[in-house]
Order: C-alpha cells, then sequence, then structure tokens
C-alpha cells in the first residue's frame, strides 16, 4: 500500500512538472508572436528541455573522466 502511493505522489509530480513546462513554453510563444508583430527582436531563450540538458552534461563528465583515466581496468 505504502508503495502504490509513493508511485503515485511520483506520477503526480512527474505530471505537474510537464505541464508546468507546457505552459511556460506557450507563454514563450506568445509572448514572441506579439514581438515579432511589434518589430522587435526576438530575446534568447533558455534551454527548454532541461531533463536532456542533465542528460548531456552526464555524458559529457563521463567522458571527460574516461579521458582522465579515472575509471582503471581490474
Amino acid at each position: 500500500m505504502d508503495q502504490k502511493k509513493k508511485m503515485a505522489a511520483a506520477l503526480a509530480a512527474v505530471t505537474a512538472y510537464i505541464q508546468t513546462e507546457e505552459e511556460a513554453l506557450c507563454l514563450q510563444g506568445a509572448a514572441s508572436s506579439a514581438d515579432s508583430a511589434a518589430g522587435a527582436p526576438p530575446a534568447p531563450t533558455g534551454p527548454a528541455n532541461l531533463w536532456g540538458l542533465s542528460g548531456r552534461q552526464s555524458l559529457m563528465q563521463m567522458g571527460n573522466m574516461m579521458q582522465m583515466k579515472a575509471f582503471h581496468r581490474p
């Protein structure tokens, strides 16, 4: 029973995060279309996908560790 509650809470958190990201992108798109109609240059945008950014950062860090020979074979 406790495991089901934890799973439900985790799924609710992920769903809320995804919904928040989608709303932010919609607002950003609406603001940029209003700016382009007014003739203003588009504002630079930040990373849209934080999960992807984290994954790429992890892979690059692993590659650096391999180059520094931080992992040794037995």
